[in-house]
């Protein structure tokens, strides 16, 4: 596969005509500010009176059909209904009008042929403006018209305007760019619209322990553990320590639960009888409606619950055998954790469940979502490639979705949304979908993934428009592609700079991941849950948010394994480290004299720290402030995007990709998986070697003092017995003189040979003789 030149993938700043208005600096003049105003002509069709009946009853099944050139949009009709409502709302892009007269008909709905009723025309040149914040126009009576423009009977309630996409008209009416979509729902799933996460609250079950258990088999000490389960999760204890009738766990269970509180928390007792038989000795159902809801460290009171053996059901009637076993139990909903569902490297909201606990936020976050271009075809429609393409954007609770842009590979959207920041160290994230759920009752297809941005706040400048297009990239297991580009506006104002700047010596996380912090497994397990719950709530939603949109979106299937990422990281680690690597490589030329010149300041810079020692931290600091000052001309004026060479994905082995795509578990060959096995365990083996050469020299320093080397024990206590004497009676600035001089001799004066300290680590003893 021939790849694309690297320049195809950057980014690229734009000057868009925003708000219909002018640049003035950094700021805008205009109050739809951040899209390109878009014109529409809108027609409002409210309702009819004393329409012409077809038969002896006086009534029609009647129908508005608004069109304009060619483009015809109609409302639902009603049966035998002289005087109907609708209600209903026309807009056509004025780049798409080829007509100077716009006609609305009232036609009779009939099996054969729909009969013409009267019509209302009206002349482009003479249609009104309408700019928000102006009232809505307010609708008119029209009397109807035959075709040779004679009044008839019937008049017809109308309005019609020239307006922006900032119309409050605009996201729920009928546009003339949807005319090939069918039915309600395939409209519903155009349209623009705004979803909210479930709030999302970590559930923590502290079973204690058990009292009064009764066992089928009386003969035998029963080995008892407690199982939760709340709506798909389900976690167990531990078997109990005491195998007696009143065991004992002291366990935490983690669950996520979501409002509103659908499903109760569900505990059953149970014995393992046999290796796979379990006997259930008791259950209770906690409904979390009435759980006690914590915002601090401060444990709350533990409870008894009764446990119930098996309900049996007798008709429809429950009957519930109840005894003496309870289960002691401390249950809360903890409102002082963020319940991660999205990767904690690019989270957009970082705040505690609990709004008591939330701040107030110190600033807004405004996007314009513009145009792209040059889209890839997603699919093929009646023998052509097409492609229906919609955006989602996700920061903190609030996901918005643009409307579906039918047929287009440069679809305009011009759209604008805003959200509050309460933390300026987040990530916005914008997703490009292709719409597969235009015609009604399709519910098969996935929507495809088309390409994704994600900005972080905190490399934006306040109050600064940035306008970039942005290159969809995808990963392929043919490759990186470049999907097209997605045309963007973005703005991060500041309500106060003070609060912001406090806001980088606060906690990134709320303060009870530190008093109380969750396992690494404990939150891998818990975003996995809270991902899971987040994708069925928003497909519940209508229109449905779908769940490959919301997975993709918060990056589910991020930490499996993949070669191209290992190497990614291995280079990042490689980059942090170049720095020391590199100030290593300039010190050994000192110490080598490759610059006498050099070398000689170097000795009469350490001459005066040594002398002066009060002043080494403040020439370091200088220092570091000068670089930062001498960088600041360099600074980057672009946010950051998508790396494809820092990502390895531009020249990743397809083998490798295709190993990344795989599913989990595999569904490849067995040789293919033999030899991707044996190609992890090659590069394990060097991994392992590292890790014990590592863990030999961490050894040999513990050795110093083990006296597991007797002679080189009692030489370095000897040394150390001499060094504490010398330093005692020498000047401390004398004995750094000396060492830094010594260090930075003239090669004349060095050896090729080892020093005598690194011979004699070298030769202290390991525990690699004990490995096996």
């Amino acid at each position: 596969m021939q790849r694309p030149p690297q320049e195809d993938f950057s980014l690229k700043e734009t000057k868009p005509h925003l708000g219909g208005g002018k640049i003035t600096g950094d700021k805008l003049t205009s109050t739809y500010d951040l899209v390109e105003q878009m014109q529409y002509l809108y027609v409002r069709v409210v309702k009819a009176k004393d329409l012409p009946g077809k038969d002896v009853t006086g009534s029609c099944d009647p129908y508005v059909e608004v069109r304009l050139g060619n483009y015809k949009g109609t409302t639902r009709h009603f049966e035998k209904k002289s005087n109907p409502e609708w209600n209903q709302v026309f807009a056509f892009s004025k780049d798409r009008i080829q007509a100077s007269v716009l006609e609305v008909t009232i036609k009779d709905k009939d099996v054969v042929k729909d009969d013409f009723m009267g019509r209302v025309l009206f002349d482009l040149n003479e249609v009104p403006k309408r700019v928000p914040p102006d009232s809505p126009l307010a609708p008119q009576w029209y009397r109807l018209e035959d075709r040779k423009n004679d009044k008839v009977k019937g008049e017809l309630m109308l309005a019609v305007w020239m307006g922006t996409q900032a119309d409050e008209a605009f996201p729920e009416a009928w546009h003339s760019d949807a005319a090939a979509v069918s039915g309600a729902d395939g409209l519903s799933n155009i349209r623009s619209k705004v979803y909210l996460s479930p709030k999302l609250w970590y559930l923590r079950v502290n079973v204690i322990e058990a009292q009064d258990l009764q066992p089928s088999d009386k003969s035998r000490f029963p080995e008892v553990y407690v199982k939760a389960i709340l709506g798909n999760q389900a976690l167990r204890t531990r078997v109990s320590m005491n195998k007696s009738i009143n065991p004992m766990w002291n366990e935490d269970l983690m669950f996520v639960a979501a409002e509103p509180f659908e499903e109760p928390l569900i505990l059953s007792v149970e014995d393992r009888v046999a290796p796979n038989k379990d006997e259930v000795l008791g259950r209770c159902a906690v409904p979390l409606q009435y759980v006690d809801r914590r915002l601090d460290h401060k444990p709350v009171n533990t409870r008894w619950f009764n446990l119930e053996k098996h309900v049996l059901i007798e008709g429809e009637k429950k009957k519930e055998i109840k005894f003496a076993s309870r289960i002691h139990m401390r249950i809360c909903l903890e409102g002082g954790y963020h319940v991660l569902d999205e990767s904690t490297h690019y989270s957009s909201d970082l705040r505690p469940t609990a709004k008591q606990l939330w701040k107030a936020p110190i600033g807004v976050l405004e996007l314009g979502i513009l145009n792209a271009h040059g889209l890839s075809p997603m699919k093929t429609k009646d023998g052509r490639a097409t492609t229906d393409a919609y955006c989602v954007a996700k920061y903190g609770q609030k996901w918005v979705r643009t409307r579906t842009i039918i047929d287009s590979f440069a679809p305009k959207w011009n759209e604008q949304y805003t959200w509050e920041v309460f933390d300026p160290c987040t990530v916005v994230t914008i997703g490009v979908f292709d719409n597969c759920h235009l015609q009604s009752g399709d519910k098969s297809g996935r929507d495809s993934r088309i390409g994704k941005v994600r900005i972080r706040l905190s490399t934006l400048e306040t109050d600064r428009v940035y306008t970039h297009s942005y290159p969809l990239l995808v990963l392929h297991p043919s490759g990186v592609k470049k999907m097209g580009e997605i045309h963007m506006a973005v703005r991060f104002t500041c309500s106060s700079l003070l609060n912001m700047m406090h806001m980088y010596s606060q906690p990134l996380l709320p303060k009870m991941h530190y008093i109380h912090p969750l396992t690494v497994s404990q939150l891998d397990s818990l975003r996995h849950q809270a991902t899971q719950i987040v994708s069925t709530r928003l497909t519940r939603a209508e229109p449905a948010l779908r769940k490959e949109v919301v997975e993709y979106m918060l990056d589910v299937g991020s930490h499996m394994w993949s070669m191209r990422r290992s190497k990614a990281n291995f280079f990042r680690i490689m980059g942090v480290l170049s720095g020391l690597i590199a100030v290593g490589k300039w010190f050994d030329q000192i110490c080598n004299w490759k610059n006498p010149i050099t070398t000689v300041l170097i000795h009469i810079l350490f001459l005066i720290l040594v002398l002066y020692p009060e002043l080494i931290l403040p020439t370091i600091f200088l220092y570091l402030f000068l670089i930062g000052v001498w960088y600041y001309r360099w600074r980057p004026r672009h946010p950051p995007h998508m790396d494809t060479r820092l990502s390895c994905a531009d020249n990743a082995h397809p083998d490798e990709l295709d190993e990344e795509f795989d599913t989990f578990p595999t569904t490849r060959p067995a040789d293919i998986v033999r030899m991707r096995y044996d190609r992890l365990r090659s590069i394990a083996g060097r991994i392992q070697t590292v890790v014990g050469d590592l863990a030999t020299q961490g050894e040999r320093f513990q050795s110093l003092l083990s006296w597991r080397d007797p002679r080189a024990t009692a030489l370095f206590v000897i040394f150390c017995l001499v060094a504490a004497i010398v330093l005692y009676v020498t000047p401390f600035q004398v004995v750094a003189l000396l060492t830094g001089f010594y260090v930075l001799r003239h090669p004349r004066f060095r050896y090729k040979l080892p020093s005598v300290p690194l011979n004699f680590f070298r030769r202290l003893p390991a525990r690699t003789d004990c490995m096996l």
